[in-house]
Formats: structure tokens, C-alpha cells, sequence
């Protein structure tokens, strides 16, 4: 063995700066990871997610079908042109009409963001948005008498638009949802034939099941028993990125918001 003549301890000293040499890269291997991790749950786009990433890359909004009465031109009325359909408040009728929609309280709240690595604000683009009454009927076609449920809105600075309506109803099979359109302008917003995007917003099991215990939704309890996210014929196919995040309490009021990444 020979000695090392710049470190008399010799070999010892040696065998000792290379362990802490090693466990100095295993820390801050542990701890690039972690930073790693936590950069990705930061960045990344999940059901449920109402704050704007970051960082990272922005998923698209699975494109969903507009169902069977959507009131925008392509099956029978077109709620679009009609004066009054601008508006964040839809739990009333306009124009013509005047009914107020029973039901719980419901803000819901959509962040649009461009599909890309970016992910920057969409700001200036349209949602239209329309959804079942409590008791699982639409407004213009099965509850032919209102408009109520359906309003469109431009989105601010931050890409956002916000609606006050009601939570609504489960129907026999269909799981509770929200349908909307995106365009790209306010004033592209008047048919369907201008849209950018069509999909559907899933509210959560827990709180579906809270709020149907309220008074009006009692048809709502057997319809949700027996259908699931999973046998859905929209949302089976994949879900992740469309189930909103729902805040508050039935008798105060909720609010559901929900990041969407729309191609542009």
C-alpha cells in the first residue's frame, strides 16, 4: 500500500471525503426529484383545476357532443340571436319570457386557456352555456314556456367568465353536467357554425349527492344511483380534465370552477 504523501492520514481520509461526496449527490438527486414532482403538479391540467398554470403544457378540452338541445341554431330555436342572451345572471328568463329556475344556488366559473406549453389567458373569447332545470328538463324544448339556463359571456383579462345559476338535476342516463361552446369573440357568439370548441362539465359524485337531498331534486336521487362517470356515454371515455371543483354549502350557495384549454 502506498503512502499518500499530500494527506498523511492516507487511505482513511480518503475513503471518508468519498462517502461524502456520494451522499451529497444522493441528496440533491432526492431533491432535484422532488422539485421535479412538484413542478409537475403545479403545471399540469386536472379536473377540477379553476387556477391558471404556471408553467407546463395545457391539455385540450375533450370536444363532446352539444346533445339534443342546444338552442344554437342547429336544432330547431337559436337562443344566440336573441337580445338578452348576453348576460352572467341565467336563472331567469328574458324577453318574452319571465320564469325564475327553482334550485340550489351554483357560480360556476370557467378559466379558458390556450392548448399549448404557454397556457396564456384567452381573453376576449365567448362561452355559451346552458344547462338542465332541477327537475332534469331544458328550457325551448322539453320546458318550451322559458329560456332560463342559457347565457353567454365574454371572458376578462384573466380569461375568465362567471354564470349565477342553479345546480342541475340528474335525468335518467346522463350524469350531472354543464354544457358550453366557446368562440372566439363575442360577436362570432350568434351561431354555431362560428364555435371553436363544444364540451360538457361533470360535477362531483359527493356533491351531487349533498345537493340532491334538497327539495326539488328528489327525482334526481334514483336517476344518479344508477349511472356513474364511468358509464356515462359522454364522459366515459375519459373524464380528468372535465370535472369542476365545487366549493361552499347547499344552503348558502356553491361555486364550480373549471380550467379548459381550447385550441387556438
Amino acid at each position: 500500500m502506498h503512502e499518500h504523501h499530500g494527506h498523511p492520514e492516507g487511505l482513511a481520509v480518503d475513503l471518508k471525503r468519498i462517502a461524502l461526496l456520494e451522499q451529497r449527490r444522493r441528496i440533491l438527486k432526492l431533491f432535484g426529484g422532488a422539485g421535479l414532482l412538484l413542478g409537475g403538479l403545479a403545471c399540469g391540467v386536472g379536473g377540477g383545476s379553476g387556477t391558471t398554470p404556471t408553467g407546463g403544457s395545457c391539455s385540450k378540452i375533450p370536444e363532446e357532443t352539444g346533445g339534443p338541445y342546444p338552442a344554437d341554431g342547429t336544432n330547431g330555436v337559436n337562443a344566440l340571436t336573441q337580445t338578452g342572451i348576453v348576460r352572467s345572471d341565467i336563472r331567469t328568463s328574458f324577453g318574452s319570457y319571465s320564469g325564475t329556475a327553482p334550485g340550489v344556488p351554483l357560480d360556476i366559473t370557467l378559466s379558458l386557456v390556450a392548448a399549448n406549453a404557454a397556457c396564456e389567458p384567452l381573453v376576449g373569447y365567448a362561452v355559451y352555456l346552458w344547462h338542465a332545470t332541477q327537475d332534469g328538463l331544458y328550457s325551448l324544448y322539453t320546458k318550451q314556456n322559458e329560456n332560463y339556463l342559457r347565457g353567454v359571456q365574454e371572458s376578462d383579462a384573466d380569461g375568465k367568465v362567471t354564470f349565477k345559476t342553479i345546480f342541475p338535476g340528474c335525468y335518467d342516463g346522463r350524469w350531472p353536467h354543464v354544457h358550453f361552446e366557446i368562440f372566439p369573440t363575442l360577436q362570432s357568439a350568434t351561431t354555431a357554425t362560428s364555435k371553436l370548441s363544444t364540451s360538457q362539465l361533470a360535477l362531483p359524485q359527493d356533491v351531487c349527492s349533498e345537493v340532491y337531498g334538497a327539495s326539488g331534486y328528489e327525482a334526481s336521487v334514483s336517476n344518479l344511483s344508477r349511472v356513474s362517470l364511468d358509464s356515462d356515454n359522454v364522459f366515459r371515455d375519459g373524464y380528468s380534465t372535465q370535472v369542476a371543483t365545487v366549493t361552499g354549502a347547499v344552503a348558502s350557495g356553491l361555486t364550480a370552477s373549471l380550467l379548459m384549454g381550447v385550441n387556438v
